[in-house]
């Protein structure tokens, strides 16, 4: 790790245990992964996960509205990993998304799939198709904020089956607690609460 990445990791981990919070991670098996920022409820998610980001030693990647890319703030956003989106393109975000994963040899993509800081009734599948359409992993990132331990638990690669994968997931996230607990909603994708209904 070169050295200005070391004296980052000290003073992230530095600042993190100030506020009682520690960083447990396995590391993906794979350069390239999707990885899951769970559960969301408030904007100190994005603090803790940046903080917990340097400790790991991991650069992530992250999505944005091409249009907030410009000047120096666009710069900016480009240096804390934003990737711009086109969302006026005919691919769609989960397409250019891929590709960026695919011409990369190294590229960890974050995501917050429940979408919102809000309860939602469901999570967006974008992160699922990601994975399934780069050929990557998904690693189970989360921020326990009862417990105050952040990182990135176990990995596995998408098998198609929605029901089976999704059930890793519930069963590892089950218990963990976001900031504001009543903004967390189940982990499940529309696409099974689709087939519950049939």
């Amino acid at each position: 790790m070169p050295e200005n990445k070391k004296w980052s990791a000290r003073l992230s981990g530095a600042v993190l245990r100030l506020f009682g919070w520690k960083v447990e991670y396995t590391t993906p098996p794979s350069e390239k992964f999707v990885l899951l920022a769970v559960p969301h409820t408030s904007n100190w998610d994005l603090v803790v996960m940046l903080l917990a980001s340097y400790v790991m030693g991991i650069e992530f990647k992250w999505a944005a509205k091409d249009t907030l890319f410009k000047g120096l703030f666009g710069k900016y956003m480009l240096w804390l990993g934003g990737v711009p989106v086109n969302r006026r393109k005919r691919t769609n975000f989960v397409e250019q998304i891929a590709e960026q994963i695919k011409k990369h040899d190294r590229f960890a993509f974050v995501i917050a799939p429940d979408g919102t800081r809000s309860r939602a009734p469901y999570w967006k599948s974008g992160f699922y198709r990601i994975a399934l359409a780069a050929g990557v992993p998904i690693a189970m990132g989360y921020e326990d904020w009862e417990n105050k331990v952040a990182g990135i638990g176990p990995s596995f690669m998408p098998s198609g089956n929605i029901p089976e994968d999704m059930q890793r997931l519930r069963d590892f996230y089950a218990g963990m607690k976001g900031k504001i607990p009543e903004n967390q909603g189940p982990v499940r994708l529309r696409e099974e609460m689709a087939d519950n209904e049939e």
